[in-house]
């Protein structure tokens, strides 16, 4: 998103080589990433089928005889949870695949090969990190790299890594399947609420449909139970899918109803959560899921998040079809004015969206 290009983070210290000396029998992790939060909080297990998140089928959304069932499921997800996993996404095994040990070689490389991707002063694009606001802020343990992905004319390639030779390739290719993807979701969703299936596409088409990633890097920690990956945050644009490349080290939670619900993540599923943007759309309708990412003692974890975001123009408020026999749930804002409060302060679990809200 262009806003990513205007706004930067204060430089901290790189995570990825901080756990190599952390995780020695002398080194301590810095009281700047240490999170009471992280062990105290109450966690639920994912793993049985009264906590589990929904699992949606696109081959029975695309199947006339399942699609209306399958149809409700999606919408009770999307307002229930925000959540799902999606199985039989289409997305073929080898794109993912390809994308997915891209990433990883990236990570293997020296620091110093690694640094030549890196922010640059008052932007988040690129190596470093993101939402260090404040010197004495808690930290989160990982590492990202984020790139303007779609339009492709928007790419700025200093922040593209050159190695492996075929990133830019892999990108490129899951991007175009990823776009596909969410289109499709958007209008399955809008028919679960009743709507017509281009009311919510077409708020994401134009301007070549804009798309952000961001990679994550989770280093191990000695001390997992007492540091968080990634904060508590919503994302602020429309639909995010997820792949993280290990699903034997899990550390996606979501809240919901005041508890964090641990995801486990299927192998050969995408994890798609309803973002801000969809939020006030649908006048509340889909709920933007907080989550967060926790760490792992002895194992690394990588992900990355695909963003669907809508055309940077747009008036921000609850579509008038969505609105239909109900309040106005949500005030209106300029979707620029949205980004730039979101990508100023640091991550605030539903915040920054609750503040939106009419009385």
């Amino acid at each position: 998103m262009a806003e990513a290009r205007t706004i930067g983070s204060l430089p901290v210290a790189n995570v990825q080589a901080l756990a190599a000396t952390c995780n020695g029998l002398d080194e301590q992790v810095p009281e700047r990433y240490l999170r009471t939060e992280a062990s105290s909080d109450e966690i639920i297990a994912g793993d049985d089928s009264g906590s589990a998140i929904p699992i949606i089928d696109l081959d029975k959304l695309l199947d006339p005889q399942s699609l209306e069932a399958e149809c409700v499921k999606l919408g009770s997800a999307c307002q229930n949870w925000g959540i799902f996993q999606l199985v039989n996404h289409g997305v073929p095994d080898e794109v993912t695949r390809n994308l997915m040990s891209d990433i990883a070689e990236f990570f293997k490389l020296p620091l110093e090969a690694k640094k030549e991707c890196s922010q640059q002063p008052g932007s988040l694009e690129g190596y470093g990190q993101a939402f260090v606001v404040s010197e004495d802020q808690k930290l989160d343990w990982a590492d990202m790299l984020y790139l303007q992905v779609q339009p492709s004319a928007s790419r700025d390639f200093r922040f593209w890594p050159t190695h492996p030779a075929s990133f830019r390739h892999s990108v490129n290719v899951y991007s175009s399947e990823a776009a596909k993807l969410t289109c499709r979701l958007l209008e399955f969703m809008a028919k679960g609420v009743g709507v017509e299936p281009a009311t919510l596409r077409g708020v994401f088409e134009g301007q070549g449909q804009p798309q952000g990633m961001r990679v994550n890097y989770y280093p191990p920690c000695q001390d997992a139970d007492r540091v968080l990956g990634l904060s508590p945050h919503t994302d602020p644009g429309g639909l995010t899918l997820l792949l993280q490349m290990n699903n034997d080290v899990q550390g996606l939670q979501v809240k919901k109803d005041g508890k964090w619900f641990a995801v486990v993540a299927l192998d050969d599923a995408i994890i798609v959560n309803v973002g801000d943007v969809l939020e006030i759309l649908s006048n509340g309708k889909f709920r933007s899921v907080e989550h967060r990412a926790v760490i792992h003692p002895n194992k690394e974890r990588i992900s990355v998040a695909m963003f669907h975001n809508p055309c940077q123009n747009l008036m921000l408020g609850p579509l008038p079809e969505l609105v239909k026999g109900d309040k106005m749930r949500y005030k209106s804002t300029s979707y620029q004015d949205f980004l730039i409060q979101y990508f100023t302060a640091k991550l605030d679990g539903r915040d920054h969206l609750e503040r939106l809200k009419l009385e």
